[in-house]
């Protein structure tokens, strides 16, 4: 039996093209990009190549007079780490307020709660029912001691985007600097850093058909930024080691595939979510689609299955040929039901019984309704044996 795979929020498959892209500059013996000689010459020039066509995908000014600055990291996970505890920081002096949504990935949360520990104090602007943040708490939360706001722009759990625009608007008025995680937007539709008005924000290239073990963090000009690692000058001393130039080669290829097939793919990957939650809507008369009043990612589809556990549910749907997830991969694990539909006060029975599905470039509408098939043959047979 072949395995449906719908977990490409986790992560999903490189594109062909970037393998080539990543494998012909391996290939080539290209030197470290710190040195002096002619092979070093050569990765720093690839090197400035990836970077500058990232950018240029992103709506990142790397010219003067702006100067915004883009970052590589190893993934998100690094990215958003540099974002809330460098930013937080840069100010020096006393601990200050950082505020964060309740709909944040651990990448965020776990930072803010470091900080939490030392000192800071932390905010959670909470979520409405259809999981976009309320934007109407943050204003009363921006005074002088508070250092960083950091709210993603499209959920990890639910696809919900959210309105960073609105809050960077907010944000900059008051001097305070705004952070986004847009790792789960990035390839999937059109972001315009400089327009978004964020002082930085975090991608990462396995999320969008590029190779694991490579991010970017984006910080706007005028952000001030605190290195959370030491040992060299590398991108101006922000993320000193040695830059991977292979990933980084890697991951302007998957922006490039990203950015040229962007509309056709959001389309269809919208078609596809909307055929799936139809087909289970159908079959399955009591599910419950979280966020589905809200503007959504094209490919995530959050779904509640009442009278049944998720985590026995994602197993049982495992065994059956269908992967998909309880929450974010990285809480995979762990006990606590999802912080993100908690703060969207849902019943508790609700929250314990959704599951995650994420659709990819790869996906089929055959795919799609084998999957609907399966989960409502599995959801029959688990309501049978209770």
């Amino acid at each position: 039996m072949k395995t449906i795979y719908l977990d490409h929020n986790a992560t999903t498959s490189a594109y062909p093209e970037v393998v080539e892209a990543v494998s012909r500059c391996m290939a080539e013996g290209l030197g470290n990009p710190a040195s002096q000689h002619r092979a070093g010459q050569r990765a720093r020039q690839a090197l400035g190549d990836a970077r500058e066509e990232v950018a240029a995908i992103l709506g990142v000014d790397l010219a003067p007079p702006r100067r915004d600055r883009l970052v590589f990291t190893s993934g998100g996970t690094e990215a958003n780490n540099l974002a809330v505890l460098g930013i937080a920081r840069a100010a020096g002096g006393t601990p200050g307020r950082v505020v964060i949504s309740a709909g944040e990935h651990q990448s965020v949360i776990e930072p803010a709660e470091h900080l939490l520990e030392q000192g800071w104090r932390m905010d959670t602007l909470g979520l409405r029912p259809d999981g976009v943040v309320r934007v109407e708490q943050l204003r009363p939360l921006l005074g002088p001691g508070t250092r960083l706001v950091s709210v993603l722009l499209g959920n990890h759990e639910t696809g919900v985007l959210q309105p960073v625009e609105e809050l960077a608007a907010m944000c900059n008025g008051a001097g305070v600097p705004l952070h986004t995680d847009a790792v789960q937007v990035a390839g999937k539709l059109a972001i315009d850093f400089g327009r978004l008005g964020a002082a930085a924000m975090s991608v990462a290239a396995h999320k969008f058909g590029g190779p694991l073990g490579i991010g970017a963090l984006i910080v706007r000009r005028d952000v001030a930024l605190t290195p959370l690692m030491f040992g060299g000058h590398q991108q101006a001393g922000l993320r000193p080691g040695t830059e991977p130039v292979a990933l980084a080669v890697g991951m302007a290829t998957a922006l490039r595939l990203c950015q040229e097939r962007q509309a056709e793919s959001a389309r269809r990957m919208t078609a596809l979510r909307e055929r799936f939650e139809k087909g289970l809507m159908t079959a399955l008369p009591d599910v419950v689609i979280h966020g589905a009043r809200a503007p959504r990612l094209p490919q995530t589809s959050n779904i509640a299955f009442p009278g049944i556990d998720g985590e026995v549910l994602r197993m049982a749907l495992d065994l059956a040929g269908v992967a998909c997830s309880v929450g974010a991969a990285c809480a995979s694990g762990s006990t606590e039901l999802s912080p993100t539909l908690r703060a969207m006060e849902l019943p508790k029975e609700l929250v314990a019984s959704s599951l995650r599905f994420s659709l990819g470039v790869t996906t089929t509408e055959a795919e799609v309704d084998e999957a609907v098939g399966r989960i409502a043959r599995v959801c029959g047979e688990l309501r049978e044996s209770r």
